[in-house]
């Protein structure tokens, strides 16, 4: 524990004006980040007799080690800056609200030639106009079903869409005329995507000007006799209707607002957001946070509306937010706010009539969300905390694993041999530390060894950051043999980016949406690097855990022992019994079928083999999809594409002559050179068989060519069953 005044800032060295600051601890993480109008007055709080700060405050104070900070012309650009270091360096004793799920989205991509009409989640992107969030994806199917009828909008994927226009037969939905065909020239693209605008502003609430559209062509063709046509408007303006009433007016005057209500206690708060457009709810959402500094309701409303409209733009930001209290101060709130939108918006506190009456109902919503959320934690917590203590009476362990680590090895009869690596913390799957690895150390099947290799190339991570960060104890450095042939210290098992290619060592991360590279842990040090961002591979778990018996556990005790690892548990869980086997020991530990501690070993060892069987089948895959233009030195995937683009197929390309080949953008005669050798010395495949149909597919068509050194997958090894066991 550290004492605040031995870091604390000279008299004067701090300036009285606005900035952002940072507390980091001994090891250089960032631990707390903050804004302040004046960095003199917020700092000195921190640094008052201890007895005086609230609990959660000292905890901060006495964990960190140092204090810096950076000023800024406005209290806006504090407010700005604190957002981005908060979502870039994760620190430990901020304000985090927790969104439970993935809410869905009505998403329609006016970005494209012909707009489509979607069920979208996550991350939004540029050029997609988004309506919701909503409860449930069904929700959403419903209201496009019945506004289909007046919006035939396209809906369908792209290889729908372009089987279709190769075709020349439009899907179900273009003959039941819920879709305007714009895949067979139906529509213009022109009108199509007019259409979609009108979708997009009958959904954002603008729907009196189309219900009187029709209502008159109704009236209109009844006067004509086209009883028919009045009948189908008649019938249109009934489904917009009924549209209309899956959301009841709220708000009159056709308002635009969000809003915001707070439910807390001492340790927890949750919130509750209601999306009113056109005066109607179009959306809700909800998120919980842990309280983990001393914070008003005003601060916890800030932080919600940094992650609100941190990253939105325009008219996600609505005209009016009401809250239940404001941010102190309010102004520099609501300047960014404009900023995000363009225009003026008004932040503040309803105090009468319809707004204050939703906006209780809202508060009435995040009180059952705190409530149900302090439920559920509990009997989780206890259901938990009761399969860790089995585990650590059953293993004989000094306290309760509160991180586990499981491995499994995966190949199909000796190829593509795969290993993966899943967290479990107090019980819970911990999927942004989720690791996977290629098996480079020996060619063939061998469980043992591949086991040896991966839980060597882990921990001599591990022990690598331990070094780095002096936390070796006694000042020991790595051994020769925790270090790589070339002398540095190991990098096996570091990872990489989700969507990046795996490192040299093999290993690559999961990709948890969104979750930045080795997140810090909630429960533990999570070493960080010297900026303050987290580190991978630098928490060390409790308890190690690999799928199969005596031999896999010895291997991985063994690669324990030569790295001089002594204070982790090993165990192992074969499946043919659901026995747990330990290391040096004759007989495994039977664990009773209704046990809390061996159901949850075999969800961690059933999550590690799901999550390598995929990878396993993820590499297979690319491998056979893999031509002869993927093995030319210095040709990346836009050249590839380019190439294939311009000739059409692999086959036609084989067939051009080098200065063919240079006519193409970005192609210079060299690589022109190395492509043609590639081709000429790669050997066809042979053609394609569709197995339903006996149809030969041509390179023309688009079907990927093989090569000697990719071959294709065989048309049938056996039933699926039998191919799945031959999997591992």
């Amino acid at each position: 524990m550290a004492d605040p005044s031995s870091y604390r800032p000279r008299p004067g060295e701090i300036p009285d004006s606005p900035g952002v600051y940072r507390f980091r601890d001994e090891h250089r993480r960032v631990i707390y980040v903050g804004k302040a109008k004046s960095l003199r007055q917020r700092l000195a709080n921190y640094f008052q007799d201890l007895a005086h700060l609230h609990p959660r405050t000292r905890t901060m104070v006495t964990t960190a080690a140092s204090v810096e900070w950076t000023v800024v012309s406005t209290e806006v650009e504090a407010l700005q800056l604190e957002y981005s270091w908060i979502k870039e360096y994760d620190p430990r004793f901020n304000v985090k609200y927790r969104d439970d799920k993935s809410y869905p989205y009505l998403a329609v991509t006016m970005n494209e030639e012909f707009p489509r009409v979607q069920v979208m989640r996550g991350q939004k992107k540029k050029g997609v106009r988004y309506f919701g969030p909503y409860g449930h994806a069904w929700a959403i199917r419903d209201t496009v079903d019945l506004l289909l009828r007046v919006f035939p909008v396209r809906t369908c994927s792209a290889g729908v869409f372009k089987n279709a226009a190769r075709t020349g037969r439009p899907c179900l939905l273009g003959y039941i005329g819920k879709c305007s065909a714009p895949c067979v020239g139906r529509i213009t693209p022109d009108d199509h995507w007019d259409l979609a605008d009108e979708f997009c502003d009958f959904m954002a609430g603008r729907t009196g000007t189309y219900l009187r559209r029709l209502e008159r062509q109704m009236a209109e063709a009844a006067e004509d006799m086209e009883y028919e046509r009045a009948a189908r408007l008649r019938d249109d303006i009934g489904a917009l209707k009924k549209a209309m009433e899956k959301s009841a007016v709220v708000l009159a005057d056709a308002t635009d607002a969000d809003l915001i209500a707070v439910a807390e206690d001492e340790l927890e708060a949750a919130v509750q957001i209601f999306h009113v457009r056109g005066g109607r709810v179009r959306g809700q959402r909800g998120w919980v946070t842990d309280k983990v500094e001393e914070i008003t309701t005003g601060a916890l409303v800030e932080h919600a509306l940094q992650q609100l409209y941190g990253e939105e733009r325009g008219d996600a930001v609505p005209k009016e937010v009401l809250v239940p209290a404001l941010p102190d101060p309010v102004e520099p709130v609501q300047q960014w706010l404009a900023e995000r939108r363009g225009s003026g918006v008004s932040l503040r506190i309803p105090q009468r009539g319809d707004k204050k009456a939703l906006m209780e109902t809202v508060q009435r919503n995040a009180q059952q969300a705190l409530v149900l959320h302090k439920t559920k934690r509990a009997s989780d917590l206890t259901t938990r905390s009761r399969a860790l203590e089995e585990i650590a009476e059953a293993l004989d362990l000094d306290s309760a694993p509160l991180r586990i680590e499981c491995y499994d090895i995966s190949h199909l009869q000796g190829d593509d041999v795969v290993a993966s690596m899943v967290v479990f913390e107090d019980g819970l799957a911990r999927k942004s530390e989720y690791r996977r690895f290629q098996i480079k150390g020996f060619e063939g099947q061998d469980d043992v060894r591949s086991m040896h290799e991966v839980i060597t190339r882990r921990f001599r991570r591990y022990l690598a950051e331990k070094e780095k960060t002096g936390e070796w104890a006694d000042g020991e450095a790595l051994t020769d043999d925790a270090r790589h042939p070339n002398g540095d210290a190991a990098l096996d098992g570091d990872a990489a980016a989700p969507d990046a290619a795996a490192s040299d060592d093999g290993a690559a991360r999961t990709g948890g949406r969104g979750l930045t590279d080795g997140q810090e842990l909630t429960d533990g040090p999570a070493l960080k690097d010297d900026d303050g961002r987290p580190k991978r591979f630098a928490y060390p778990p409790q308890l190690v855990v690999v799928d199969g018996g005596q031999p896999q556990v010895a291997a991985a005790q063994r690669a324990l022992d030569e790295l001089g690892i002594d204070d982790i548990a090993v165990c192992g869980l074969a499946k043919r019994l659901e026995e747990v086997w330990l290391p040096r020991e004759d007989d495994p530990v039977v664990l009773p079928r209704t046990s809390e501690g061996l159901y949850l070993l075999q969800r961690v060892r059933d999550e590690a083999h799901r999550f390598a069987i995929t990878y396993q089948r993820a590499k297979r895959a690319k491998r056979f999809r893999a031509g002869p233009l993927d093995d030319v030195p210095g040709l990346g995937e836009t050249r590839k594409q380019a190439l294939i683009k311009h000739f059409g197929s692999v086959k036609k390309l084989r067939s051009a002559t080098i200065d063919q080949i240079c006519e193409v953008p970005g192609i210079g005669r060299k690589t022109a050179e190395t492509v043609a050798v590639a081709l000429a010395r790669a050997t066809p495949a042979a053609p394609a068989v569709n197995t339903a149909t006996g149809e030969i597919m041509d390179d023309d068509d688009g079907a990927p060519e093989t090569t000697a050194d990719a071959p294709g997958e065989p048309v049938s090894a056996g039933t699926p069953d039998e191919r799945r066991g031959q999997e591992r």
